[in-house]
């Protein structure tokens, strides 16, 4: 069934700017204060109070946008965007409408469909269109006891008049792995540009997503249903297809989709109605008269465009061009701009990128994971990582030994070569040595020797472990083999 339609999805993702102070007043914005302790007229909606822009929230509002690829207007207009909320103690919310902060972007990224255990099956990149990025005011928040009932409801009003950006894409999406990658790729980009901590969990991330499905091949779109609040990515993808599949039972039925508003109940795995959706003329929108326009100078744009990083998508080609990475490994490096950075700090000493690459995602992420820290936080440093690697690469060690190195140096922030004098030196790589380890394993085994040299080849791997037992793991592996296979057939 799921061959003859095709979805339709676009999303509004709201991203909370990462300012110390609110949008139009001088409140922290700090998260998990007590409630309603980082509050002021202004955020309270009390009579009288004016609200004043911050100019750092354009500046950031500037830099995510032109990491978009988004225009940006010189002059912007705010608006009242009216409704009711117990939250909303104004009864409208500062916004933006007809003439936006910034608008017609793009990005083009990879993306994939995953099989049924989560593995991307075919990487493609895609270009997704951006319709505009606004800024806007966040309303507070409603805490309810009791649920479902709500015998109380509570309303905690330090989130309102923190800074947003909100996000809307075109229509562009044709599934839900689609928008799944394009929303990573979304946080991974405000990430790297500094201007939201991406955190879902605490709000300062949200999607909307706007779905129908039709007749693959048609041109007009089908009914639209918004899905609201959506927290983590697991959740994006998962409501999605919940819902594709729930529009396209519908209307083989023969029932007609309302457009509304739904909301994804985890638990239960599935959508429910929340409300019917509300059209702009709904809102009411018109000028805010208490703010003049936003005049956003080309000096500035031009000023901050050269600030620019670069961006995560450019990166993760770059390291497989430069460095000869895998896409994979080089998707998980440039993750986090941290990650990225550290990975090139080690990469620029030790002139070996593909171990850096390895030691960095397996064994030093196991232990910051295991820790609970992440890589800028990490107490082995880049250039004591590429100093490991290097004595592994000239034979001081073994990839066998670095494990124990790795993991002392990340607990003593020692440098590699203490380490490795206090475990009992370095590794043995002249043929002297270890011949004499080799005939001493091979004197100790008659029976193993007769039995290899009766074509019993296998116990190849026998005669290598006991060598390197009687080494205690210290013998180059390449040497053993080499002096081990001469003497065992000659």
């Amino acid at each position: 069934m799921r061959d003859k339609y095709e979805a339709v999805i676009g999303l509004e993702i709201h991203a909370q700017l990462k300012t110390d102070s609110k949008i139009f007043c001088g409140c922290s914005t700090r998260f998990g204060d007590e409630p309603n302790s980082n509050t002021c007229p202004v955020c309270l909606g009390l009579p009288g109070a004016l609200p004043v822009m911050n100019r750092r929230v354009i500046e950031m509002a500037a830099r995510a946008a032109l990491a978009l690829n988004l225009n940006i207007n010189h002059e912007s207009i705010f608006s009242r965007k009216n409704y009711f909320y117990p939250d909303l103690p104004k009864g409208y919310q500062i916004s933006q409408y007809d003439q936006p902060f910034s608008e017609r972007g793009w990005v083009e990224i990879p993306t994939s469909e995953r099989n049924e255990s989560g593995h991307a099956t075919e990487w493609q990149t895609k270009r997704f269109g951006i319709t505009r990025l606004h800024l806007e005011e966040d309303a507070g928040k409603s805490l309810h006891e009791g649920m479902p009932d709500a015998s109380k409801s509570y309303v905690d009003l330090n989130r309102s008049g923190v800074p947003l950006a909100e996000i809307v894409s075109e229509p562009d999406f044709r599934s839900s792995w689609e928008a799944y990658d394009y929303m990573q790729y979304l946080r991974r980009t405000l990430l790297y540009v500094g201007v939201c901590d991406g955190n879902m969990e605490e709000g300062s991330l949200r999607c909307d997503a706007n779905v129908s499905v039709r007749v693959r091949g048609a041109e007009k779109f089908g009914t639209k249903v918004e899905l609201k609040n959506l927290n983590s990515f697991k959740f994006l993808q998962k409501a999605l297809e919940y819902e594709i599949d729930r529009q396209i039972a519908a209307v083989e039925a023969g029932e007609k989709i309302p457009q509304e508003t739904r909301l994804w109940n985890e638990r239960e795995s599935k959508t429910y109605a929340m409300r019917s959706k509300e059209e702009a003329h709904d809102y009411r929108y018109f000028p805010e008269p208490d703010l003049p326009p936003l005049i956003t100078a080309e000096e500035l744009i031009q000023k901050l465009r050269a600030e620019l990083p670069e961006l995560p998508e450019a990166r993760r080609r770059r390291f497989v061009e430069e460095y000869e990475l895998s896409f994979e490994d080089a998707a998980q490096l440039t993750d986090s701009r941290g990650m990225a950075d550290y990975f090139e700090e080690v990469v620029r000493p030790s002139g070996n990128a593909k171990a850096a690459a390895n030691w960095i995602l397996n064994e030093l992420t196991r232990e910051l994971k295991s820790a609970g820290i992440d890589i800028a936080h990490s107490p082995l440093s880049a250039l004591q990582l590429a100093e490991m690697i290097k004595l592994i690469d000239s034979g001081g060690i073994s990839g066998k030994m670095a494990k124990d190195v790795l993991i002392r140096m990340y607990q003593s922030g020692r440098p590699a070569e203490e380490v490795v004098r206090e475990i009992g030196g370095s590794q043995v790589s002249d043929e002297a040595s270890i011949r004499a380890f080799v005939d001493q394993a091979i004197q100790s085994n008659p029976r193993q020797l007769e039995q290899y040299r009766g074509g019993k080849t296998g116990l190849f791997g026998f005669f290598v472990g006991q060598v390197m037992k009687l080494s205690g793991g210290r013998a180059n592996p390449q040497v053993v083999n080499e002096v081990l296979k001469n003497a065992l057939e000659g």
